[in-house]
């Protein structure tokens, strides 16, 4: 049997937090097939982006949150502050089926609020191991609260 030398297990151990972030996008992008439609027939606030806005935008931020999580897991960080990320992960991939799949635009607030609360936990916990994993979430954060303020924006004027 061959082991993997040292110097390529913390690399190799980034593909795992990568398939995580790829699964979410999946879920995302199958639950949003018809987002476009959807989205241009939603009453939307000024402050809406473009359709087409979304796509480049979460792809940047998923690359940095698998990166933010390869980065905490390296410094060796509370198994605690892993349970906040994979739940802010299942809190954002639950976002699109509920919002576009189902035009459950409550149940998405609800729950991305709470994505947002888990969010900044995850960061915090991050913190205290690795700012730089941290930090990475920052982005991610700033969007979601965006993201939270337009939904909040669609439940009133729809």
């Amino acid at each position: 049997m061959t082991t993997i030398p040292g110097r390529l297990r913390a690399p190799l151990a980034f593909l795992p937090f990568l398939a995580a972030v790829a699964v979410v996008a999946v879920v995302g992008g199958l639950a949003a097939a018809d987002a476009r439609s959807v989205y241009s027939g939603l009453v939307l606030p000024p402050f809406a982006p473009p359709a087409w806005l979304f796509g480049p935008v979460w792809t940047v931020l998923y690359i940095g949150i698998a990166f933010s999580g390869w980065l905490y897991w390296k410094s060796g960080g509370e198994r605690r502050a892993l349970a906040w990320y994979v739940a802010q992960l299942v809190l954002n991939a639950a976002w699109t089926p509920l919002f576009f799949a189902a035009g459950a635009y409550e149940l998405a607030l609800a729950d991305i609020v709470l994505l947002d609360i888990a969010v900044v936990v995850t960061a915090l916990y991050f913190r205290r191991s690795s700012r730089v994993s941290a930090a990475l979430l920052l982005p991610y954060l700033a969007w979601s609260l965006y993201a939270t303020a337009l939904t909040v924006a669609i439940v009133v004027l729809n």
